[in-house]
């Protein structure tokens, strides 16, 4: 059999009605019911039914793009109570950041609006740190530290946050490079951790050197939790300033971050910020709400039976391999990624003989049908599907393994 991708073939393998009679064979239930009862909630129009936009099955991880996490019922009832009163920031900020830095082992702690702007901030912090003018400057820096080190291999869009206060970017690879790249005109050295494999220099290397020097170090440890001990983890290495995402693992707010590390620098990054008027990061407010929202979250986090949930992931890609067990050519192996959104995920493979699908298109059908069903990226040129179970709501991974042998079969020669 030829393949061809034609409109009226796809639109033939999207049809909701045909998934969703598999799905009601699977698992005894329709998909619009099973989802409509974790999703819309009931029969009353939902927010995002008035909106017109359609929620999705979370199969793919802690994505920005995709709203990320979803909050712990107790994280909810906090923000909901923190928003029904008035309060200082400087006092919130200052009593969160003991209480989240007691939890972490770190000298003190800052809830930021995201990971991305905890690095502008502490950025700022090792440049003016708490000097008013300097502050009120950025992103002239014309008389101050403007350059940061890093490892070529540690070059991310994310650094445009670092870019932001207005220094310069040095690019090393070897440890002399990094040595030699050291001067007076360094204000921080910055790692990015999930780079920790593709670079020379290792980071408890890093660190060492950067010690020696008396130079600030900031790690980008955005969606580096789980495990739970990376909160603790690299604050202890000797790392001066950590960036968390307060929206992925964590399961805080999404436009929450937190800052964690030394007490002088984390309060230069709070001046550095909102809500202090003129300052580079005062477009990166964040609100009581989130303050909370996030200090609960991580009380949540670091208290939950992490051993308990990994087996229930682990009983989630066990459940849709042996769902999609019985394809002609296809072939399923769990992984856990290293570094960042470490928990188990399924990689499914297939021969393009038998299924004549392109990893693009099983994508798209996913994203099309009913659920809609979000999958991990992929730029692989080889036919591969990435199914993330650590974002499902309980019973959701039933209807991503229906959708999924539902797409394949349909695909199959």
């Amino acid at each position: 059999m030829k393949w061809e991708w034609s409109p009226s073939r796809r639109g033939l393998l999207k049809s909701a009605g045909a998934i969703s009679s598999v799905i009601t064979a699977l698992t005894g239930a329709s998909s619009a019911s099973l989802f409509a009862a974790a999703k819309w909630g009931g029969s009353k129009k939902s927010i995002y039914q008035q909106l017109g936009v359609r929620p999705l099955i979370n199969a793919a991880g802690t994505y920005t793009a995709l709203s990320a996490s979803l909050l712990p019922p107790s994280v909810v009832q906090a923000m909901a109570e923190a928003s029904r009163y008035h309060v200082p920031i400087a006092e919130l900020q200052a009593a969160v950041g003991k209480r989240i830095a007691d939890m972490t082992g770190a000298e003190h702690a800052l809830v930021t609006a995201g990971a991305a702007a905890a690095l502008t901030l502490a950025t700022a912090a090792c440049v003016a740190g708490k000097d008013p003018e300097r502050i009120r400057r950025i992103p002239d820096i014309t008389g101050m530290k403007n350059q940061v080190i890093l490892q070529k291999t540690h070059r991310v869009g994310y650094d445009h946050a670092i870019r932001n206060v207005g220094v310069r970017l040095v690019e090393v690879e070897t440890r002399a490079q990094l040595e030699n790249a050291i001067n007076s005109q360094t204000a921080m050295m910055f790692f990015l951790n999930y780079s920790d494999p593709k670079g020379q220099v290792k980071r408890r290397e890093f660190v060492e050197i950067a010690k020696k020097a008396n130079i600030p170090t900031l790690l980008d440890a955005a969606a580096d939790v789980p495990p739970k001990g990376r909160l603790q983890e690299y604050v202890k290495m000797g790392f001066d300033l950590v960036a968390f995402s307060g929206g992925k693992g964590l399961r805080g707010p999404q436009c929450s971050g937190l800052l964690l590390g030394r007490r002088e620098l984390v309060e230069a990054a709070y001046l550095n910020g909102s809500p202090h008027s003129d300052s580079i990061g005062r477009g990166s407010k964040v609100g009581k709400e989130e303050i909370v929202g996030l200090w609960k979250a991580v009380e949540y986090y670091l208290q939950k039976d992490h051993q308990a949930e990994w087996r229930e992931w682990e009983s989630r890609v066990n459940y849709i391999a042996a769902q999609l067990a019985d394809i002609p050519g296809l072939k399923t192996e769990k992984f856990v990624p290293e570094i960042a959104n470490e928990s188990p995920h399924l990689r499914v493979t297939w021969s393009e003989e038998k299924i004549p699908l392109k990893n693009s298109q099983v994508a798209e059908l996913l994203r099309k049908g009913e659920p809609r069903i979000e999958v991990r990226p992929s730029e692989a040129k080889q036919p591969v599907l990435e199914i993330a179970v650590w974002m499902l709501s309980p019973g959701e991974h039933k209807l991503v393994a229906s959708a999924v042998k539902q797409v394949l079969n349909r695909g199959r020669c």
